[in-house]
């Protein structure tokens, strides 16, 4: 401080020399030679000292001196210190407020997984039987682009107006057209129906649109009192366009289906629904089958009926990133693998089986041939056109299966499939 303060008068009085003396060194005539004779006196020598220091001052006048070179120099501009420039790129947020930019966004670690899985997925093609014919829906001429269909969708699902008649048919068509294209490939199948694509009214467009608000987010919406699941308003955003489902939406409308059925037992197939963690239990670490992980969750005391007794059997399954289903298809005398990918896992056919053998040998006594049932890869089923869609597939397969429909519907549905089932488990209730 002390130096500080030194460096100061020192700039001072130097300037004030300058000051002083400013007209004769501007001066070209001037001559040093001709200066007075009390220039070389002892006053003059020690004022002339005294001007380069304060140390010998007075506090009074080394503080007018402070002052002064103070003045002087806040009439100069600050200096102006260099601010780097603003990264316009992702960047990944460490600790204390940190980041650092990401030089190479496309590695993230969810993309790979993705990409990992449709690789794998599409591998499998080389393994389906090409004998089995896959059904494929034309479209009519009129109709031929997909942005039309997607133009009608975002009007049914966004907006009710005069409008959503036309887009209500014009998806009810598409449907209706893959039923048609699935009867005459051979199977019997049930016509699909109209309550299964009725668009949203305005007031249930409303109630969706606000569950996913913001304001929304961090309250409990929705309490499912047999299953004891919450749904808060970020765990429902899941069904928002684009996003993958999570276990909480899944395992609640799986419950909802079965209420459905209880409701209207003549309507609907007798099932049973496991949730999406029962598969992890049930399999063990070299892929066989775990039962005794799983046995006393499908008690008939539990249940309210013999798990032996239901027609299907669905079992949800999730591999890493993408959602996939298992059916027990008692009714068919089927064990069946359903993958929007088109993906076949011999292995989750082996362990359903040996579970079901399990099952029945536990709780009646009885042993079961299975060796009469048939292990199916479905084939002729609607596939996924993007990255997002697996789990709400996987619901609709369970949908349309448990009323013993056909799978009449593809990937232009997906966004009023999401709309109508946030809105079902809003209301606690699937149509």
């Amino acid at each position: 401080m002390f130096f500080f303060k030194w460096v100061l008068n020192f700039l001072g009085a130097l300037a004030s020399n300058r000051k002083r003396s400013g007209s004769k060194r501007c001066n070209p005539h001037f001559n040093h030679k001709n200066k007075t004779l009390h220039s070389n006196s002892l006053v003059f020598q020690r004022s002339k000292k005294l001007r380069f220091s304060s140390m010998d001052q007075s506090p009074e006048k080394a503080s007018s001196s402070l002052n002064d070179t103070v003045s002087r120099l806040s009439r100069y501009p600050d200096s102006k210190l260099h601010v780097p420039k603003e990264v316009q790129a992702p960047v990944k947020h460490l600790k204390f407020g940190l980041s650092i930019p990401n030089p190479n966004p496309n590695h993230d670690f969810l993309s790979k997984k993705l990409s990992n899985a449709k690789k794998q997925a599409f591998g499998s093609f080389k393994y389906i039987n090409k004998d089995k014919e896959v059904v494929t829906v034309e479209e009519d001429d009129e109709d031929s682009g997909s942005w039309l269909m997607a133009d009608a969708f975002d009007k049914l699902s966004l907006n009710h107006s005069d409008n959503d008649s036309k887009a209500y048919n014009k998806l009810l068509k598409s449907a209706e057209r893959r039923t048609i294209k699935l009867k005459d490939s051979g199977p019997q199948v049930k016509v699909v129906t109209h309550e299964l694509f009725v668009p949203l009214t305005k007031d249930e467009l409303a109630e969706v649109s606000h569950a996913f608000s913001a304001e929304n987010k961090k309250k409990i919406l929705v309490s499912h009192e047999n299953s004891s699941i919450d749904i808060r308003g970020e765990v429902l955003q899941c069904l928002k366009p684009g996003s993958w489902l999570n276990d909480e939406v899944i395992n609640l409308y799986l419950e909802l289906l079965k209420e459905r059925e209880n409701r209207e037992p003549k309507k609907f197939l007798k099932c049973h629904f496991f949730n999406t963690f029962s598969y992890k239990k049930l399999v063990s670490s070299e892929g066989g089958c775990n039962y005794k992980a799983v046995k006393r969750w499908t008690s008939q005391r539990k249940l309210g009926y013999c798990l032996f007794d239901c027609d299907k059997i669905f079992v949800p399954i999730h591999k890493d990133i993408h959602w996939c289903l298992a059916v027990i298809n008692k009714k068919d005398r089927k064990f069946q693998y359903l993958d929007s990918l088109r993906g076949r896992d011999g292995k989750v056919l082996n362990a359903l089986a040996n579970y079901f053998v399990e099952e029945v040998r536990d709780k009646s006594r009885q042993d079961i041939d299975i060796s009469s049932w048939e292990r199916e890869h479905v084939e002729d089923l609607p596939a996924q056109k993007n990255g997002f869609d697996c789990g709400m597939f996987m619901l609709k397969y369970i949908d349309f299966y448990s009323r013993g429909l056909s799978l009449s519907f593809g990937q232009e549905h997906m966004r009023y499939f999401r709309s109508r089932t946030a809105k079902e488990i809003l209301r606690l209730r699937a149509d």
